[in-house]
């Protein structure tokens, strides 16, 4: 997924002056832009090609990196064929996933959760930290709870045609958790009797492979409602280079949806290493098909948006001088334009927590969290006025809870199927917060 199944990002971008910064609206809500770092360590320089993780402990698996050039890039990429060959291979050869994966056949998923935030909580209690949920509540003097929902962001599927080494919901091919046309179908019910949506926010695992993708876009632009409706797709690139995609790029268009897609480097070394050999050649080259149908483009009014999140355990750079320094070197090496670009906070769950907690950093990481900690995320916290919802149909505050199985809050509803109002009832419920919460407001934050 775009790992991008972690922010909300709604509306065009505004230039707006405040105390703490410029803001852009994501979701519906501000997010503060500032020119100088928010919080102590958000010194991350902006070259982020450059940036290497420390020897002799390496990140994840080692991958080719060269970049072929764009003359041939898509009939390179048509022979290939689709990218999942290369990413099964890859697991299989891959010590971390084998790894990963015996220990997740011999003690269950859910064992393997709480030991994860078991983990957390004592890293946590090292530094004397308290629990998020008071520690939130101290700094923004009171409650925090959810307001009207504005964003309702459906899960729809685990399968992957990507395995990335940062993954928060452990996507691949292998998994093959799919959303039902039953679920899709109450989700549009919901959507329809939910006034205050603005914002449909699709994710996975790959969305768009997931049969449910085109049936929830159709379906959710049929209804007619009386507010515009903003669809998001959460993109990986790649995936308009799969067997049976070659339409996708006219569909998104023609749907007016805006796509939200993970690049997390301008140069091919760093997006192989996270993401997978062969992946920076079919997302450049999904990004110029893109452009090539309007997105990216002043006045098209399609919205193409790029996510980095770092590579390693540190915070992202400072955001607009970032989004400069990716125009730049997408303009000048492959012709690509787009339309924002947003730093995200790596949340440290699930593969992440996994790559942390190997490398002995878990603790210095949360350490860093908990240290930039940016009271001027809070009002924009996803959990505050977004509904996720897993393909399943259960009910979660983000798609993080998702992952980690933490339901709404106790008395409150559990399934979509359980919403006989739309989602009314759940204003002013009590967020399910815990010990990973700090990733959303640290530095620029990861919602």
């Amino acid at each position: 997924s775009v790992s991008l199944a972690c922010t909300n990002l709604r509306d065009t971008r505004a230039e707006m002056r405040r105390s703490s910064g410029v803001v852009a609206r994501l979701g519906g809500r501000r997010r503060v832009l500032s020119s100088s770092p928010a919080t102590p360590d958000m010194t991350t320089r902006v070259d982020v090609a450059n940036i290497r993780l420390s020897k002799p402990k390496r990140y994840g698996r080692s991958r080719e990196g060269r970049w072929s050039g764009l003359s041939g890039l898509e009939s390179r990429i048509a022979e290939e064929g689709s990218l999942v060959g290369e990413t099964l291979k890859e697991m299989e050869s891959d010590a971390e996933f084998q790894e990963t994966a015996k220990q997740l056949r011999e003690k269950g998923q859910e064992r393997l959760t709480l030991e994860e935030r078991k983990r957390r909580r004592r890293a946590l209690d090292s530094l004397g930290a308290p629990e998020f949920g008071a520690f939130v509540e101290e700094q923004s003097g009171g409650p925090v709870a959810r307001g009207r929902t504005r964003t309702l962001q459906l899960n729809i599927g685990l399968y992957c045609n990507q395995a990335c080494a940062h993954c928060h919901v452990e996507s691949s091919p292998k998994r093959s958790e799919a959303m039902s046309d039953a679920v899709a179908d109450r989700c549009l019910e919901v959507l329809r009797d939910s006034p205050s949506i603005r914002t449909l926010d699709l994710t996975g695992g790959a969305p768009e492979l997931n049969p449910a993708f085109r049936r929830l876009v159709d379906g959710a632009r049929a209804l007619g409602r009386d507010e515009p409706l903003e669809i998001i797709d959460r993109c990986n690139l790649t995936v308009l280079a799969e067997p049976g995609q070659e339409d996708l790029a006219d569909f998104l268009a023609t749907r007016r949806v805006r796509v939200v897609a993970s690049l997390p480097c301008y140069s091919a070394k760093n997006v192989n290493a996270q993401r997978g050999r062969g992946v920076f050649d079919r997302s450049v080259a999904a990004l110029r098909r893109l452009n090539d149908v309007g997105y990216g483009l002043a006045d098209s009014g399609l919205t193409l948006d790029l996510v980095y999140n770092p590579l390693g355990a540190f915070l992202p750079p400072d955001q607009t001088a970032l989004e400069a320094k990716y125009r730049e070197e997408l303009a000048a090496e492959f012709g690509v334009v787009f339309t924002n670009l947003f730093t995200m906070t790596n949340m440290p769950i699930k593969r992440f927590a996994d790559f942390l907690y190997r490398r002995g950093e878990l603790e210095e990481y949360m350490a860093l969290l908990v240290r930039n900690f940016n009271p001027a995320t809070v009002d924009s916290l996803m959990c505050r006025d977004t509904l996720s919802v897993g393909f399943d149909g259960r009910l979660y505050d983000c798609d993080f809870n998702q992952q980690l199985g933490r339901g709404l809050g106790q008395g409150l509803p559990r399934t979509v199927f359980d919403l006989p109002r739309g989602t009314d009832d759940l204003l002013a419920a009590t967020l399910a917060f815990d010990n990973h919460c700090f990733g959303c407001t640290a530095g620029m934050g990861s919602s």
